[in-house]
């Protein structure tokens, strides 16, 4: 075949994108396992953190088998509710397959339009709770994790996460310690609007659920309060009874 013709460039080319396209789908098929293995323990971190497992600088050096084994030995079960509070599905425990409700996009989408959705509920065997919450921030996606108290209304601790936030501003809502600290002992006020402030000059009104939007970090902080509050409401009638139990035992 004459190499300067145009057929033979054509099926040149067209072979180096096969042999190409072939090479990198089985690169990532042969990743894909260790991608997921990767992604379920940032998960279970994110979770235990919140919760209080153990402090996050020591979750993030433990290798992804011990994050297995530390969520194992510390969880005492997980289901998934709908919007109504009611259960409906389970979550397996077990250390060989844990099972994790962790793509949220399509679960936050499902809350804004009221259809059926699975959220999951993460109970530890000290009695604390662990949801999820996901929401835009101002470049991309920000999501987290807020532990409860067993009244179900009282913050035992909070992580969170982001796409692409500014270093330096938005992004400190996973990178500065102190900002989550903030969440821990303040409380979500079910039955009321709003059911959690985070806000310019929040803490200024004394509520037990405001706390101080970020300095410099505007629209993150808006969106973290936006998914806050969708989220708390989607698990109201879940952990809303469960504050009204606790509520009715003190008097």
């Amino acid at each position: 075949m004459n190499t300067n013709s145009n057929a033979y460039t054509v099926i040149y080319t067209t072979l180096v994108v096969v042999i190409v396209a072939a090479v990198l789908a089985f690169t990532a098929m042969k990743l894909k396992p260790s991608q997921n293995a990767n992604a379920k323990a940032e998960t279970l971190r994110q979770m235990m953190s919140a919760a209080q497992i153990k402090p996050t600088d020591e979750l993030y050096a433990t290798k992804n088998a011990g994050i297995l084994q530390l969520y194992a030995d510390n969880i005492d079960k997980a289901y998934t509710i709908g919007l109504d509070g009611e259960q409906n599905g389970t979550l397996s425990t077990e250390k060989s397959k844990i099972d994790l409700v962790d793509n949220l996009k399509p679960q936050d989408k499902a809350i804004k339009a009221g259809d059926a959705v699975t959220l999951p509920v993460y109970v530890f065997k000290s009695g604390i709770q662990v949801i999820p919450i996901y929401g835009a921030g101002l470049w991309g996606p920000i999501w987290g994790y807020i532990a409860f108290q067993p009244d179900g209304k009282t913050i035992a601790g909070a992580y969170f996460d982001h796409d692409s936030e500014t270093p330096g501003l938005g992004a400190k809502i996973k990178d500065e310690a102190w900002f989550r600290e903030k969440f821990v002992g303040k409380q979500v006020k079910f039955g009321s609007e709003p059911l959690f402030n985070l806000a310019k000059n929040a803490e200024a009104t004394g509520a037990d659920n405001a706390i101080d939007a970020i300095t410099g970090a505007t629209m993150t902080s808006k969106g973290l309060n936006d998914a806050l509050n969708v989220w708390f409401k989607a698990y109201e009638k879940h952990l809303g009874n469960k504050a009204e139990t606790q509520n009715e035992e003190e008097e």
